[in-house]
């Protein structure tokens, strides 16, 4: 299944933030491993990557890294750059204001700042020091100007910058010069309370200049970089990206030679690992993967709460079949989460429940159930269409209204197991309710661009991928305009709920506006969440400071392996 960043434009952030999770299974050992625990009866705060301090670490080797697409755009401020395959890419090479830590706090990214502050709350003004040694590879010093283009380019005044979002972005008033070169003085034209998840990844001035070179420069191309690592080869034909050490680094080296990510088809995964081509896999809802990691000798499997969910997203643009949110929620009442969540991931997690939050994952502090307003119910899902006037001419047939038949097109990409057995169940549930399903098969190049985007659907499984900042990475996806807004689903009352959250300094109010923005959302349904990943993978036991990482950062310096 396709999985999707929640768009946050920047990184990880705020210290006391809404998503406080990450948790903790611990490593089996060679070849063993029993079932993993489901998300809300893991601990906060932990994840499981073999953690070892650097001088424990050899120098040398090689990570082969597995991938399910390379990134359709390695701008991930580009609104193709949204995959989530992309920051697993980009990360080693690219510069970020803050780091996300297993708890989902945030600390200051010191690598590249030697302080980020906010200086002023009226008006709010956020001060950026960069550390004076940090270069782009190509020799240009790294300073405020960088900021400076980064933010046009991303805050909306030009509509040529094809941006993932202009969250944030678009509330600051200006980037100046501050004590020097190597410091930005950001000022608010009006407050944004999860100012961290600004800069998530710092692009050169030379490409966040002209829209052209934003949009395409770096497709399957890295003009220039800062990072442990820098890009040595795109092979698009042989599916890979190489990363070797950067000698140009300023800060700790990294202890691997390369990184070399690979398109791997998940149902080779296993073999792969097995045959010594990987070093890891996400075991996701695979219970096949989960079966035969447990057998691969010298393979452990590593666990942690993951911010990522599978889901079925609705298409409710006005004119649209299922425009009418009261016909949505009828048509989720028919849909059993609990047994889809049981048949995908079951095997591998015996207590799994569905997911009740659009913004706060299972495990976090401030996860809340919301989603009893559709709570399965086929007799209540029955009589509410029948009160919108879809009428059953006889069992087993599909409902009509004024001779429109109730039958959804429910999209698919090519060749994806996970989202096939979804739309397998979901479309014998549905058929129980007397709602039809057409499956249109989109081919993998035109899944987002021809389907997605356009929102030319009116039912899609594919994942989220959450962020530490529910308010800012969700906006994107749930409020009128949100260029991830793929349903085109959105009201008054939940935009507005939206604008005084992101403007919240105070962390604790800002949960409570979350809390209300997720009880509309259940109401308005843009989307059914389904089930939340296992966070299991399957890693070489000897393979350190990477694996079930949660909701921190990779410290991509620090990975080797030992042993």
């Amino acid at each position: 299944m396709r999985i999707r960043s929640r768009t946050v434009t920047v990184a990880a952030l705020v210290a006391a933030i809404a998503l406080a999770l990450s948790a903790c299974g611990g490593g089996s050992g060679g070849g063993g491993g029993g079932q993993v625990v489901a998300p809300d009866q893991q601990q906060e705060g932990q994840n499981d990557v073999n953690p070892v301090p650097r001088d424990q670490i050899p120098d040398g080797g090689d990570l082969r890294w597995p991938l399910d697409q390379l990134p359709d755009n390695l701008n991930r401020l580009q609104v193709d750059g949204t995959l989530a395959v992309n920051s697993e890419v980009i990360s080693s090479f690219l510069p970020s204001s803050h780091r996300v830590l297993a708890n989902a706090t945030v600390e200051v990214n010191t690598d590249y700042f030697t302080s980020i502050e906010l200086t002023s709350t009226e008006p709010q003004v956020v001060t950026y020091t960069l550390r004076p040694e940090a270069t782009w590879d190509d020799g240009t010093p790294i300073t405020w100007r960088d900021l400076q283009a980064q933010w046009q380019a991303l805050n909306g005044t030009n509509p040529e910058f094809q941006v993932s979002s202009t969250t944030g972005y678009e509330d600051i008033a200006s980037v100046e010069r501050g004590a020097d070169d190597k410091q930005a003085v950001v000022t608010f034209a009006q407050p944004f309370g999860e100012w961290r998840s600004l800069y998530e990844f710092i692009y050169p001035v030379s490409t966040t200049t002209d829209p052209t070179t934003f949009n395409s420069g770096w497709i399957n191309a890295v003009p220039t970089s800062a990072g442990p690592f820098r890009v040595d080869n795109i092979d698009t034909t042989a599916q890979t990206i190489t990363v070797v050490r950067n000698e140009k680094w300023w800060g700790e080296p990294a202890k691997l030679d390369r990184i070399i990510y690979r398109v791997v088809e998940r149902g080779a995964l296993a073999d792969a690992l097995a045959n010594n081509e990987l070093d890891f896999y996400a075991i996701g809802s695979d219970v096949n993967l989960f079966a035969r990691a447990q057998g691969i000798p010298g393979t452990e499997i590593r666990q942690a709460v993951q911010p990522s969910y599978n889901h079925v997203t609705f298409g409710g643009a006005p004119g649209s079949l299922l425009a009418d949110p009261a016909l949505r929620r009828a048509v989720a009442q028919s849909i059993d989460r609990q047994t889809i969540a049981r048949a995908l991931i079951g095997q591998i997690v015996p207590e799994t429940t569905p997911l009740g939050n659009y913004l706060y994952v299972q495990g976090s502090k401030d996860y809340v159930d919301h989603s009893q307003v559709v709570a399965f119910d086929p007799a209540a899902a029955g009589a509410a269409l029948d009160g919108l006037g879809w009428t059953s001419p006889g069992e087993g047939q599909v409902r009509t209204n004024g001779g429109r038949p109730l039958t959804v097109r429910f999209l698919t990409d090519a060749g994806n197991p996970i989202t096939e057995r979804i739309i397998g169940l979901v479309t014998n549930q549905l058929a129980a309710a007397g709602i039809g399903v057409e499956v249109v098969q989109a081919a993998a190049g035109d899944f987002f661009d021809e389907y997605i985007t356009p929102g030319n659907f009116d039912m899609v499984a594919f994942g989220w991928q959450g962020t530490a900042f529910p308010a800012t990475s969700t906006r994107n996806i749930y409020t009128s305009g949100g260029e991830q807004n793929y349903g085109k689903i959105s009201t008054p009352e939940i935009d507005a709920l939206y604008d005084q959250a992101i403007r919240e300094l105070d962390d604790a109010r800002r949960v409570e506006l979350g809390q209300q923005i997720d009880q509309l959302l259940w109401q308005e349904m843009p989307q059914l969440p389904l089930y939340q990943s296992t966070g299991a993978f399957a890693v070489r036991s000897t393979l350190a400071n990477l694996g079930a990482r949660g909701f921190a950062d990779v410290r991509y310096a620090d990975i080797g392996f030992v042993g």
